[in-house]
């Protein structure tokens, strides 16, 4: 954790160099303009430690209020250096075609090359404040004969990384429940970041969880952040709401569906994950029964292909604000939408529900997942 923190505050650290050095060569600022930038940036830089210290010694509002400017900053931030990046290598190709032509090409000025990522950046940021409010619902539809026939139709509602914290409140977490309340599921699950690294005081946010009432009932598994946030606590507030945390377990509900869960590896380093294999794990449950798996990160570990019938997942939220998404691409065999696995195993990866950090998403908007099992004899 110590190395990423420091590798995390160096990288941001040379973006904020790299910003003041674009914008000093645009404006040709003088010293006192250039000692208030840098002064403002080397808070923004803290922002986080400063947002978390805040929180421990009680003051929620400024804490509130430090971590909105602060990650608003860094999504702005991130969208100009993509920008700036590309735009650069463009300059560099110019230059590059006018060495090898020998002749003067049409070129981006530094001030061309300053406000072209500042306009778009800050129209992509306006915009990524209302995608990130436009949560969409969807859905899958599967066909299997493990579902009881009885019972014939099954649906089942997937939230996934709400960050429920100083960011996320009230207002997007009653936006996500009235989705799900409208589908009236037979099944609620979380997997996992329910709660955010920085929690503040939920009081009443349980509540509004709380009056989801499935039939069949309401499964959780632990998410990276639900350490972060402190286990105990976190543990606290989703049995609370109303859900069962699987961890490294599962139970039969609807007299033929298994839910099994598992806790997310970053509990190993908290000393708090149950060390259990995926395919010990699920090998432990019959194959005649629909088995719904529930893990936080979409990685399929090569023994547990088969011994699941679906895996939902969350965790890398398409990457929130494109271009990141490229990232997350490099890292995960698939970053949203449905994968089929081998030996008929199928992943689902959900968008996430809320956001982490700047409240802004640009095409990766959040979603609420709608998983509907019918019985292969059911017509229609």
């Amino acid at each position: 954790m110590s190395l990423f923190l420091l590798a995390f505050f160096l990288l941001y650290g040379c973006i904020h160099f790299y910003t003041f050095m674009k914008a000093k060569a645009a404006l040709a600022f003088g010293p006192s303009i250039s000692v208030i930038l840098i002064l403002f940036m080397l808070v923004m830089i803290l922002a986080p430690i400063i947002v978390h210290y805040a929180e421990k010694v009680g003051l929620e509002l400024f804490a509130r209020i430090m971590a909105h400017i602060g990650f608003v900053w860094g999504g702005l931030l991130f969208l100009f250096f993509s920008a700036s990046v590309f735009i650069d290598l463009c300059r560099l190709v110019i230059y590059l075609g006018e060495l090898i032509l020998q002749r003067d090409l049409a070129a981006f000025s530094s001030r061309y090359a300053f406000f072209i990522p500042l306009f778009l950046s800050l129209c992509v940021t306006m915009y990524g404040f209302f995608e990130a409010r436009d949560i969409r619902t969807e859905r899958i539809l599967i066909r299997t004969s493990k579902l009881p026939p009885e019972i014939g139709r099954l649906k089942i509602a997937q939230i996934s990384d709400v960050h429920l914290g100083l960011m996320v409140r009230e207002g997007r977490l009653n936006r996500i429940l009235a989705k799900v309340k409208a589908e009236e599921p037979d099944i609620l699950v979380s997997t996992g970041d329910l709660l955010d690294g920085q929690v503040c005081k939920l009081n009443g946010l349980e509540d509004l969880l709380k009056e989801v009432r499935p039939r069949y009932g309401k499964f959780a598994v632990t998410g990276n952040h639900e350490f972060y946030a402190g286990f105990e606590n976190s543990l606290c507030f989703t049995e609370k709401a109303g859900f069962r945390m699987l961890r490294g377990e599962g139970t039969t509900v609807a007299g033929g569906i298994t839910v099994v869960g598992i806790d997310d590896p970053a509990g190993k380093f908290f000393g708090l994950a149950k060390d259990i294999s995926e395919k010990e794990l699920l090998s432990g449950f019959g194959r005649e029964k629909f088995l719904l798996y529930l893990k936080h990160r979409p990685l399929v570990d090569k023994g547990a292909a088969g011994l699941f019938d679906l895996q939902l997942s969350g965790h890398i939220h398409k990457g929130q604000i494109f271009p990141f998404t490229l990232v997350t691409e490099l890292l995960y065999p698939i970053t949203s939408g449905r994968l089929a696995l081998p030996n008929g195993s199928l992943m689902y990866v959900s968008r996430g529900s809320g956001t982490w950090g700047p409240p802004i998403r640009f095409l990766a908007p959040p979603e609420v997942t709608i998983v509907e099992l019918i019985h292969a004899d059911v017509p229609g």
